[in-house]
């Protein structure tokens, strides 16, 4: 596919002094590309310098085959529109108001609406779910609200580009949802291709065609999520040391609690997760088993058990594993049912639940 944006040799940074070096990246139009990594890493300074609101230290940035600087601000206006995170305060404005004031690259000297413009703005103010509140002062507003104008703001400039800084941030579940679903749609159905970053790793693996993680002075990594995701684990990235993130189920867990296991968990079929995570929370060390190595609880096992005995997918429990998770289960001082339904291949973990019962240890 061709490139709609791209940077080549990229060096960005503050007062000539380089703060990232070697970007180079290559975006489809209507692609989605999101910036990841820890706070401070730089990502804002690459949005702004691609925003040309920074200068480049060196290296070239192209949007449709025209370097930015050598683009008017009224033509890159027409051509990409920006949020970042720098809050305005504008006095006496309507959120309409706020709005329209993505059309005046294309008015006229007078700035005068035409009634296309006028539908312009309230397809955007549409799009983001603002429209009941068009009339109100857009200083009277909560915080997500606000975000929420200031994008469809954007969106009235009708962009080939969106550059965003944070978007979701101060916005709850839903509109965070309702958003990224905005920008997915604009990309597939309208053309628009969008680069910006996320503090939310599972919801940028999701929303997004490529990733790139920002750490240090070059990139870390760029790539499809998959490629990404197998390439810089998260703990790594972000400097976890309490705490994992499975990038399968898009997940953070909280550190597992230390010591040898009290508690021995009959789990499987992803019954056994909330029993895990009530665990953790009390800090009280388990171990977990016999589950299934494709098994979501498996995984959730995995970040939080002291010790997990898992058997291989679509095949009845062989006897060895049942002895060892039954050894484990016997040096613990309680054993909990999960509830997991039992069945033909994980008969074993009906004889753990029949053994815990016998010796008086199941909870």
């Amino acid at each position: 596919m061709t490139e709609f944006f791209k940077t080549s040799g990229l060096a960005v940074g503050y007062n000539g002094k380089t703060l990232i070096r070697d970007i180079d990246i290559a975006l489809s139009r209507g692609g989605i590309l999101t910036f990841i990594g820890p706070n401070g890493s730089g990502k804002s300074t690459i949005l702004k310098t691609v925003a040309r609101q920074l200068a480049s230290i060196r290296g070239a940035i192209t949007v449709d085959g025209s370097e930015i600087r050598s683009m008017s601000f009224k033509e890159l206006a027409k051509k990409q529109a920006v949020v970042l995170t720098d809050r305005i305060r504008p006095e006496l404005y309507t959120v309409r108001e706020i709005v329209s004031l993505g059309r005046y690259p294309y008015t006229n000297a007078v700035g005068k609406l035409t009634l296309e413009d006028r539908r312009i703005v309230d397809d955007a103010l549409e799009l983001v779910s603002v429209k009941d509140l068009s009339e109100r002062d857009f200083m009277t507003l909560s915080d997500g609200q606000k975000q929420r104008v200031v994008l469809a703001r954007a969106l009235a400039q009708q962009p080939e580009l969106l550059i965003l800084d944070e978007p979701t941030a101060f916005l709850d579940i839903k509109y965070k949802t309702e958003l990224l679903s905005v920008l997915r749609r604009l990309s597939r159905e309208r053309g628009v291709t969008v680069i910006m970053s996320l503090h939310e790793i599972d919801l940028a693996a999701k929303a997004s065609d490529l990733l790139l993680c920002v750490k240090g002075e070059t990139v870390a990594a760029f790539g499809t999520p998959d490629e990404v995701m197998r390439s810089v684990p998260v703990e790594e990235l972000y400097d976890l040391e309490k705490g994992s993130y499975d990038p399968v189920l898009g997940s953070v867990e909280l550190e597992k609690p230390e010591g040898a296991p009290g508690v021995f968990v009959i789990a499987g079929a992803g019954f056994g997760i909330p029993v895990f995570r009530r665990l953790q929370r009390e800090r009280v060390p388990f171990a977990a088993g016999i589950i299934f190595e494709n098994d979501i609880d498996a995984r959730a096992a995995k970040s939080l058990a002291v010790e997990c005995v898992t058997a291989p997918a679509f095949e009845p429990i062989a006897e060895e594993l049942f002895e060892r998770a039954k050894k484990l289960m016997l040096s613990c001082e309680k054993a909990v049912d999960a509830g997991a339904p039992v069945g033909t291949l994980n008969e074993a973990n009906g004889r753990l639940i029949a053994l815990a019962k016998e010796r008086g240890m199941l909870e």
